[in-house]
């Protein structure tokens, strides 16, 4: 069995871009996941092919899920990638959303499959999202890091490029393999406090929809996520000011960061910050397969 799988083949879509995220180590705050489906929801996206999860899951570390339907039988659902068309007329593009769990081996064959994927449908642009944690305050502007293959659309991005070196997540690679065949890539991450790391973040899935909007030129409204950016802010707020020790410790990154404002590395999260939590991710993995 091929690992794409096609429901159906989508015509007619114009100047096609796809953006994509995956869970796992790439989305902390589960920000990268939320903004590829915030997209999809806002646009009436359709499922039109899945890549199969029996070629790049290991089972034991993407489990299977057990749900229950409208009739409250039990279906059973397993890991895969699910690729959605998403029509937007009143924008110069249509979009591909991609987004699953973040595979557990064979990544370059993965990689591959979906730029073979993207080139099958005419895609002009693809664009990753991820999200990570890092040493910054709830309080402050989201920071942003990225990377593309051109400077037209690195300048596009508003990012300053990361100089990050060392492991990295499937994101990655997949830019990477973007690179190699040619095919125009963006990359673009956000970070997320680390102490409220269990929370989803609709403040970073907010940053990182709007950098997506300004590299791909389709808009979505996002009056309901800003609000709920608000009341995350808020509730973080009320949290942090009932420990006086993590209210110090806020307070400490607040003011690193406004003394920074005018450092053109500010928004970039730093290299120790990211492998610091690869490392933290594997050895929870680890934990969870024991």
């Amino acid at each position: 069995m091929q690992p794409l799988q096609w429901d159906r083949r989508p015509d007619d879509l114009r100047a096609p871009a796809l953006v994509c995220a995956f869970g796992g180590w790439n989305d902390a705050g589960d920000a990268a996941t939320r903004a590829v489906g915030y997209l999809g929801e806002s646009l009436s996206a359709q499922r039109f092919a899945r890549l199969d999860g029996e070629e790049f899951y290991d089972y034991q570390s993407a489990r299977p899920t057990i749900r229950l339907d409208d009739d409250e039988r039990r279906q059973l659902e397993w890991p895969a990638v699910e690729v959605l068309e998403a029509r937007a007329p009143r924008a110069p593009r249509d979009l591909i959303l991609m987004r699953g769990v973040e595979p557990s081996m064979r990544w370059p064959t993965f990689a591959a499959q979906v730029v073979e994927l993207a080139e099958a449908l005419g895609v002009q642009l693809v664009v990753s999202l991820g999200a990570l944690l890092g040493d910054v305050p709830h309080t402050r502007p989201v920071a942003m890091s990225g990377h593309a293959t051109d400077p037209a659309l690195l300048a596009r991005l508003g990012v300053q490029p990361t100089r990050y070196e060392g492991p990295t997540g499937i994101v990655g690679v997949l830019h990477a393999t973007c690179a190699e065949a040619g095919l125009p890539a963006a990359t673009v991450w956000a970070a997320v406090p680390h102490y409220v790391a269990s929370a989803p973040s609709p403040k970073a899935t907010l940053a990182l929809l709007r950098r997506t909007e300004a590299l791909v030129g389709v808009s979505v409204d996002l009056s309901e996520l800003e609000a709920a950016a608000i009341e995350y802010e808020r509730q973080v707020g009320l949290a942090v000011e009932s420990d006086a020790d993590i209210q110090a410790f806020v307070e400490r990154l607040e003011r690193a960061v406004d003394s920074e404002e005018d450092d053109d590395d500010e928004n970039v999260p730093s290299g120790e910050a990211i492998a610091r939590e690869f490392q933290r991710f594997l050895r929870q993995r680890g934990a969870d397969e024991d």
